[in-house]
């Protein structure tokens, strides 16, 4: 009797996958501007909703409710690192510099991607050591650490390239 059941939960919820998956997207895709994290918001929306199939009894309720908190929880990590670039260009402006930056390496970090470029200014360029970096991010310490490591192996290509093309 139990398999019967727990065939009839799988069909139930890959019905309403297929039936609210699209337009949940599509809803959260118009609130963060970018596909990858609309798809990931509702994804994991269903993902909570799957793990209490059996306590939920509005499941399209569910499903909005929950993935308009992580829309809200993605726009507060934005906003602290935001506020974090803000602090450390401004503290970057005001502290007197001793020896003049490379302005290619200042443009090679302005052309990282965010996710590489705010670790790299907040940790190199404002001298905050990771576990500040990791809270005003909303990152973990170790995630902080790979994303700083990317970015040098990004900003070491690029010079090696520079210098290639100066030789």
């Amino acid at each position: 009797m139990k398999r019967p059941r727990a065939r009839s939960r799988d069909e139930a919820a890959s019905e309403l996958f297929a039936a609210l998956y699209p337009r949940l997207a599509g809803w959260c895709r118009r609130l963060v501007d970018d596909d990858e994290t609309a798809h990931e918001i509702a994804s994991e929306a269903f993902t909570r909703l799957w793990s209490r199939w059996t306590s939920v009894e509005e499941p399209r309720g569910f499903l909005y409710v929950t993935a308009a908190n992580l829309v809200r929880d993605h726009w507060r990590k934005l906003e602290r690192e935001r506020r974090a670039v803000r602090r450390a260009t401004t503290e970057a402006a005001v502290r007197p510099h001793t020896e003049p930056a490379d302005p290619s390496v200042r443009l090679l970090v302005q052309s990282l991607p965010q996710r590489l470029r705010v670790p790299i200014l907040l940790h190199y360029y404002a001298d905050m050591p990771i576990r500040e970096v990791s809270a005003l991010t909303g990152r973990k310490e170790g995630t902080v650490k790979a994303d700083l490591h990317a970015a040098r192996e990004l900003l070491r290509a690029h010079l090696r390239r520079s210098l290639d093309h100066t030789l």
